[in-house]
């Protein structure tokens, strides 16, 4: 009868220690998170981009991380490859970048050139699809190599268009990473003007493309050239002409190494810290309940 006592009681604390100890992990996590998110600095108003031919009007409804913070986030909290080129962020205001259902726009700029758009009307982006899944396949030994996961294109999850007015071209990707069960979204924003392109490329889960496309409008006017530096303010004779169209702007990078950007990695760098914190404090609280005893 003693042994089934003991038994008992031995199983008891085990399944009281293993909770105490989840709860230790949670509330760490936590803490841990909201410490995160206050450090971040955001901005809004009128921002100088440090490209200097351009200003940023932050939408209403989000806040900028400059380009320290911007990378912090990507790359640190999410997990992907450091990429200088990127400028900021714009974060969604009511979400932060480590809730369940945060997402960002991915601010960079390219001076590639004027890029020509009289091809705008005849690409086949079907076929183009096609051809950009066999490259991305393609690509999957060196980002094996690298250490990086591998990408599946699944397809478009909203196909190229090119407003000619506002010279703006947007298209969408749906992306499966490595064995994620949730594939990615990546929506593609190009802003042209008279030496290169704005990137604007949201980063978020699949679920979300309907509130990344009803942000679309408010993002577009997000970024202005200044005067000097628009599309209509191209020499020609000049200015350097970009080797792309609008159909290679759509077609590249596919093979780059960082091309893509993920959002699902962001919690495992968070919730080991928190757990190695949540092991020193249960150590401490089986310690104490020992004296005790």
């Amino acid at each position: 009868m003693k042994k089934i006592v003991f038994s008992f009681l031995a199983l008891f604390m085990t399944f009281f220690s293993l909770t105490t100890y989840a709860q230790v992990v949670e509330d760490s996590t936590q803490i841990l998170i909201n410490n995160i998110e206050k450090s971040l600095d955001y901005q809004t108003g009128s921002i100088e981009l440090e490209t200097g031919n351009a200003t940023l009007t932050v939408p209403e409804g989000f806040g900028y991380l400059n380009k320290e913070q911007a990378n912090y986030v990507l790359s640190d909290l999410w997990g992907n490859p450091k990429d200088e080129t990127i400028l900021g962020l714009l974060v969604p205001s009511n979400k932060g970048v480590l809730a369940d259902n945060s997402w960002v726009f991915v601010i960079s700029f390219e001076e590639m050139g004027y890029v020509e758009d009289e091809d705008a009307d005849d690409i086949d982006y079907d076929e183009l699809l096609e051809q950009l899944k066999e490259e991305t396949k393609d690509s999957n030994t060196e980002r094996k190599s690298l250490g990086y996961e591998t990408i599946d294109f699944v397809g478009w999850a909203s196909k190229p268009y090119y407003d000619k007015n506002k010279k703006i071209l947007h298209w969408a990707k749906e992306v499966k990473f490595g064995e994620n069960l949730e594939n990615t979204l990546n929506y593609n924003l190009r802003v042209l003007g008279r030496k290169g392109v704005f990137m604007l490329n949201a980063v978020a889960s699949m679920k979300q493309l309907p509130e990344v496309k009803a942000n679309i409008d408010n993002v577009i006017g997000s970024v202005e050239f200044k005067e000097g530096h628009k599309y209509a303010d191209f020499i020609p004779d000049v200015d350097n002409v970009a080797a792309w169209t609008i159909g290679g702007l759509v077609a590249g990078k596919v093979l780059a190494k960082t091309g893509f950007f993920v959002v699902l990695l962001k919690f495992w760098k968070i919730i080991a810290v928190a757990i190695g914190g949540g092991a020193t404090t249960l150590w401490k609280f089986l310690k104490g309940r020992k004296k005790e005893d």
